[in-house]
This record gives structure tokens, sequence and C-alpha cells, in this order.
């Protein structure tokens, strides 16, 4: 499209979303990877909550997290979720849709290994999304996985990464006069190739 420049040029939407983030690792003052995560539960009720983009690969988005989530179940259950990340800094935003599959192979042995130690053994102790009686109980139970685990603990089996491979992507820069700038990629499935549209604001 030819009025698709500047900021919003290019012919892989994953290129894009990379360079954006580069930009904003620069003029977001706390984590420019931070993501809206939405997802529905098994009665089609929506979920959103916040968590940290780990990676844009060459056709997903991936972030990690407790299997035993409510976020996990919601996604395990429909297999599908979206996200929404916004830079103040920047005036931009993308908005992603699309299919789930488990990262839970060497990328998430990586990643994981890559954490402080305290969030390795915070891993390990937290039953994410359970009820907790208190903050203590969960101090406790870190120092019972420490000695357990040690210094070099393995990754816990109930945790690791989602993929998300998307069948839209939406491109939002702000406009003068809220004559933002939004450009929608759409493809059917995997082998597809993407169509784009300028959207209005």
């Amino acid at each position: 499209m030819a009025d698709r420049d500047g900021i919003l040029a290019g012919d892989n939407p994953f290129e894009i979303a990379q360079r954006w983030l580069r930009e904003a690792a620069e003029a977001e003052p706390n984590d420019p990877n931070a993501m809206a995560l939405s997802t529905v539960d098994a009665d089609g009720l929506p979920n959103v909550r916040m968590v940290l983009l780990k990676s844009i690969d060459v056709d997903s988005f991936v972030f990690y997290t407790n299997y035993g989530s409510a976020k996990a179940e919601e996604i395990e259950q429909a297999g599908k979720a979206a996200f929404v990340i916004h830079w103040k800094s920047l005036r931009r935003q993308i908005r992603v849709r699309g299919i789930v599959a488990r990262e839970d192979g060497n990328a998430a042995d990586e990643y994981y290994a890559s954490r402080s130690l305290k969030s390795r053994l915070g891993a390990w102790a937290s039953k994410q999304s359970q009820p907790l009686s208190s903050r203590s109980s969960l101090v406790a139970e870190v120092a019972k996985i420490t000695a357990v685990h040690g210094t070099s603990p393995s990754r816990p089996p109930f945790w690791g990464g989602y993929r998300i491979t998307p069948v839209e992507i939406e491109f939002w820069a702000d406009g003068a006069f809220r004559l933002h700038d939004r450009f929608k990629w759409t493809k059917n499935d995997a082998s597809s190739d993407w169509d784009v549209i300028r959207l209005n604001p």
C-alpha cells in the first residue's frame, strides 16, 4: 500500500513489531514489553491481565507463565488469545489475535535459565492463581524450595511458554487531530500471505 511508509513501512509485520519494540526500549520508562493479554473462560467470559512479551520470532509472539495459572487454563481450553501493547511515549500500539501453542522446549529452558535465581525459585514456589493464606507462607515456601533445588534449579514441569501465532495484527500510530494511522494485517492460516488494509481511525 503506497501510503504505508515511515514507521509503518515494511512487508513483514514481525519486523515492524520488532523495530517498534526496540524503539520503545529506548523511550518507555518501564517495561516496554508489557502487554495486556486477553483470554476467555469456559463460559466465554473475558479475562485480561498484564504479562511480559519475551520474544518476537519470525512468525509468532512468545511469553512465559505457570501452566496452572488461570490464563494458562483458559488458553488450553480455547487455544486462542489476543493482546495489545501500548507505548504512551511513542504514541503507538500493536493489537494481535491468534492461535496459541505451548513453547515447552529448548527456548523455554533457555529463557528460564536466564532469569534471576530468585525468580527461578519463585516460579517453583508459587501456585499461581490459587488462594494464598499469607505472604509469609509464600516466603516460607521459597525457603523450602531453595533447600531442595539449591542455586541451580531446573525449569519446573508446570512452567513454560506460550507462542501466539497471529491471524490478525493491527498497527496503530497517533495522528494529528485524532486522524490516526491504522493498518490491519490478516491471514486465513499460517501458510497464507498477509492482506493489509488501512482502517479509519
